[in-house]
């Protein structure tokens, strides 16, 4: 099933596309107000591609029914992990980047990016991905399936730029989940470049300039 998305698209076609994946429960309209914050005027017309994930119970939330790109089964994230519902969801990403792609714009001018299960499903599905991207970015999150990283990791992707910032105050996805994400994919060759600041799950206007940075770099 395709993804429904939300999109900001410049006046003429664009050069670049910046694919952002909102968090649990949240929704893609949360980054309009990110992507506005953001200078990348230097780039050339960027498109914005906030896609919502499916509605699906929640376990850690007694079932309640939310957006998510894969069930939380419990407060332990690396041993309990939903590994169908992310496979599906990276299925569902990689058809929604070969739509980019088939709507002109080349896989090398793209960045996936994502806070929280965001940043998650970046780093699974980037990483998979069969064609390189410009970067991925990932916001206050972890690598899931760590162990098969190595192994399923696609050759295209194994140069790209990974950015990645985490909170030092995060109560929800613990900072030490995000280091030890970091770790592993520099034992694994990957380029990050990491970033932490003193606040919680949540964003700061100096993250996003430091992306905003990154971006105008990747993108150039």
């Amino acid at each position: 099933m395709s993804l429904v998305t939300i999109e900001l698209n410049p006046a003429t076609p664009p050069r670049a596309t910046l694919i952002v994946l909102h968090g649990l429960g949240a929704d893609g309209a949360d980054f309009i107000q990110m992507f506005d914050a953001l200078d990348l005027d230097t780039v050339g017309p960027v498109r914005c591609v906030m896609p919502r994930a499916p509605e699906r119970a929640v376990t850690i939330n007694n079932g309640y029914r939310m957006r998510a790109w894969y069930d939380i089964l419990g407060t332990d994230l690396q041993r309990r992990e939903d590994e169908s519902g992310l496979r599906l969801s990276v299925s569902q990403l990689h058809q929604l980047l070969d739509q980019e792609i088939a709507r002109g714009v080349p896989p090398e001018r793209i960045v996936l990016a994502g806070f929280s299960q965001g940043c998650a499903m970046t780093l699974l599905a980037g990483l998979r991905y069969p064609q390189r991207l410009a970067g991925l970015a990932g916001l206050s999150g972890y690598l899931p399936l760590p162990d098969s990283t190595a192994a399923e990791r696609h050759g295209a992707n194994l140069e790209t730029p990974i950015f990645m910032a985490h909170g030092s105050r995060d109560p929800v996805v613990s900072i030490n989940r995000g280091q030890s994400s970091r770790e592993l994919l520099t034992r694994l060759g990957h380029t990050v470049e990491w970033h932490e600041y003193p606040i919680e799950h949540s964003l700061c206007m100096e993250e996003v300039q430091a992306l905003n940075d990154w971006l105008l770099r990747v993108l150039a």
